[in-house]
């Protein structure tokens, strides 16, 4: 990935040379600080020139003044008192993609009075948008325009604040939180020939440099476990590119208390297996692990920032090949909770890695709630288009705090419907389940289908086929992996279970 820059923070002061940038609130007054500063007259007559109000996301830039750094930028946040966590991460994001490509760039958020100062969490928040700003999936570029564009240095921030303790905390607790944001990301990006199931999993087990406990079970042992339908997935795959299931355990809750669990789709490439793909944008199936890639983040920012909550993470990690060895439609296959299932499309092969992954997080874990996360269908692209995940769930509480979640980080969600009639479109009379359910209500019979794994325990279905992979950009994010899911869960988490 891009080299991400650096924050340190300090108190307010003027730096003497390069790049100065001041967040001001909407009342296009410069605060006292600045006002005092060699150039102050010029920046005020270029506010007034401009009618420059401070505006959230509204920028002048003086270049080269009379005396002091060599630019300065007025970045406008709005009213302090609207300045959520996205917000931030908005001003952070036009800091960054104003100032990117300077050395040393001080941002100060001194404010003209103290009842319209930015929080500690605001200020945090805003360099948090920065560095997401600053990712950059740029590993392979080595010739070019584009590779000529990769930063030869590490930009380094230092922000100013009147709150220095107060915004350290917080800086601690968001830094952690967009560090596992760009493990999102990358693992999203990266090429499939070099993430297979082999590799991700060796990619989680990165995680126990934070304290996280990882295991991870191979074929051998999944047999063992009856895992029928996940392996089935992965019979055509090459000998170096076997099934992997990861299991990351943080422990920073009480010691009896019962985790709660995230459960990741991790196809890591998906042809479609014999129910071939059309071959028009099939290379954006190495995104097919977006929910694995989202639980992998969420745990590395639960240890990150020490969640004080125990917390599971389990990623089924396959392959979906059209191999010789390849699962065929008509296969019927034992899911490790004995329940049988009909093959009718190799294609919907992400709900069957889930099924198993969802019994036995909650045989061997017995966790408080389980949510899964997977780019799961087509359907919920046709429903939501880009603007919203899909959600399913047999608990209300829990859907409800996940939409909540949704509107705090806008990393929305919207819940679908699911009832006894949806469900009979997955019997058949061959087994005791069949795979798919049909054209109609796809995303919904997909739904329909995990939940006879869950029996009884709290759960929510989250459908990101539209949001992990090839997502709007906005401010804070240009990737088109874009590490969706990780705010969501860990904002979830801190809220309502922490």
């Amino acid at each position: 990935m891009a080299k991400l820059p650096t924050f340190t923070f300090a108190k307010n002061a003027i730096p003497a040379n390069g790049t100065l940038v001041v967040v001001m609130p909407l009342d296009g007054k410069l605060p006292p600080l600045v006002k005092g500063m060699a150039c102050g007259k010029q920046l005020e007559r270029a506010i007034s020139v401009e009618k420059f109000t401070g505006k959230s996301g509204s920028m002048l830039t003086l270049v080269a003044p009379e005396a002091g750094p060599d630019k300065v930028i007025l970045m406008g946040c709005g009213k302090p008192s609207e300045m959520n966590e996205t917000a931030a991460y908005k001003v952070g994001g036009k800091i960054f993609a104003a100032t990117g490509t300077q050395e040393t760039v001080t941002i100060l958020t001194e404010t003209a009075a103290k009842a319209n100062a930015l929080s500690a969490e605001a200020i945090a928040n805003i360099a948090c948008g920065a560095k997401l700003r600053a990712y950059k999936f740029d590993d392979y570029l080595t010739q070019g325009r584009e590779a000529d564009k990769k930063p030869k240095k590490v930009a380094k921030y230092k922000v100013g604040t009147d709150e220095l303790a107060a915004t350290k905390k917080a800086w601690a607790r968001a830094d952690g939180v967009s560090d596992g944001v760009n493990v999102a990301r990358q693992l999203v990006n990266e090429p499939p020939n070099t993430l297979g199931p082999v590799e991700f999993a060796k990619e989680a087990q990165k995680l126990k440099k934070l304290g996280m406990k990882v295991q991870v079970l191979g074929v051998a042992e999944m047999k063992k476990l009856g895992m029928g339908a996940l392996l089935g997935v992965s019979q055509g795959s090459a000998d170096d590119r076997q099934a992997r299931m990861a299991i990351m355990q943080w422990e920073g809750g009480k010691k009896d208390e019962q985790p709660l669990a995230f459960i990741g789709k991790g196809v890591v490439f998906d042809t479609g297996g014999i129910s071939l793909k059309p071959g028009g944008g099939m290379e954006d199936m190495k995104g097919d692990m977006g929910g694995a890639a989202a639980v992998t983040g969420l745990m590395h920012a639960l240890a990150a920032r020490k969640a004080k909550v125990n917390a599971v993470g389990i990623i089924g990690l396959v392959e979906n090949m059209p191999d010789a060895n390849a699962q065929r439609p008509g296969d019927i296959v034992t899911s490790m909770s004995g329940q049988t299932i009909e093959i009718i499309n190799t294609d919907a092969e992400g709900r069957l890695v889930l099924a198993d992954a969802l019994w036995y997080c909650q045989k061997r874990f017995k966790p408080k709630f389980m949510i899964n996360l997977a780019t799961l269908t087509g359907a919920i692209l046709v429903a939501l288009g880009k603007e919203h995940a899909g959600i399913f769930s047999n608990d209300d509480e829990l859907a409800d705090n996940l939409f909540k979640a949704g509107q705090m980080t806008e990393e929305k969600v919207w819940r679908l419907p699911l009832n006894e009639a949806y469900d009979k479109l997955i019997d058949t009379k061959n087994a005791d389940m069949k795979n798919t359910g049909g054209r109609y209500a796809g995303s919904i019979t997909a739904g329909q289908f995990l939940q006879r794994f869950v029996n009884d325990v709290p759960w929510v279905h989250i459908d990101v086929a539209g949001m992990a992979m090839g997502s709007k950009t906005n401010e804070y994010n240009q990737s088109w992996g874009s590490g969706y899911g990780v705010r969501l869960l860990d904002r979830l988490v801190a809220e309502f279970y922490e």
